[in-house]
């Protein structure tokens, strides 16, 4: 199983929906396993009525979710570790420095591997990569979740930066129903953008 997981501060609103969300929009058999833990997050059966609510209206199972701290544990052993803001980011960097180049904001790691990975085709385990590549060639192909990972931070220092804020997806604790749903559809959104550039993720 190649571990994607999602950062957030409470593990109650935004990770938890990435992580339901990307499961509900990965295929069938697919071997990204989504997972989230937050940075204040108190371990606790169950998920947010309100939460659990949105998730569902979305087509997301919010059946059997049990809230739980960041650690250097699941830092290490995740494949991609993707934050609902900046801090998130940071704070799972703390705890795993060697981690640094798996660390994304969420959106960020998707408006990054979107301008430099055309397609990750799972069935047959390759990333095709592009960078500067003349019409009528064909791009390199790569193997590998970790190539497409590490092709992604490597865009990281190549494209021009955008506002910190761009890349943050903005907490609904304690907001009407109506943030929460937008920030709703803001992640769903872009884990299905995630789920397309992963693709059939069986073999990779």
């Amino acid at each position: 199983m190649t571990r994607v997981l999602f950062v957030c501060t409470g593990n109650v609103h935004r990770s938890v929906l990435a992580e339901r969300l990307l499961a509900a929009r990965l295929p069938p058999g697919s071997a990204v396993r989504p997972e989230s833990a937050g940075t204040q997050a108190r371990p606790w059966s169950g998920m947010e009525a309100s939460t659990r609510a949105v998730l569902e209206e979305l087509g997301g199972d919010g059946s059997g979710f049990a809230a739980r701290p960041l650690t250097a544990q699941l830092v290490a052993g995740a494949a991609l570790v993707l934050g609902l803001a900046h801090e998130h980011r940071e704070a799972a960097v703390r705890l795993a420095p060697t981690a640094l180049r798996r660390c994304f904001t969420l959106k960020e790691f998707v408006r990054l591997a979107a301008g430099g990975v055309d397609t990750v085709r799972g069935g047959e385990g390759t990333a095709t990569m592009h960078g500067d590549i003349p019409d009528g060639q064909v791009p390199p192909v790569v193997d590998g979740f970790d190539v497409v990972v590490a092709a992604t931070a490597g865009r990281r220092g190549a494209t021009a930066p955008v506002p910190p804020a761009e890349d943050d997806i903005s907490d609904p604790w304690r907001r009407p129903r109506s943030v929460l749903y937008g920030c709703a559809r803001e992640i769903d959104d872009t884990v299905s953008t995630l789920a397309r550039l992963l693709g059939d993720g069986a073999s990779l």
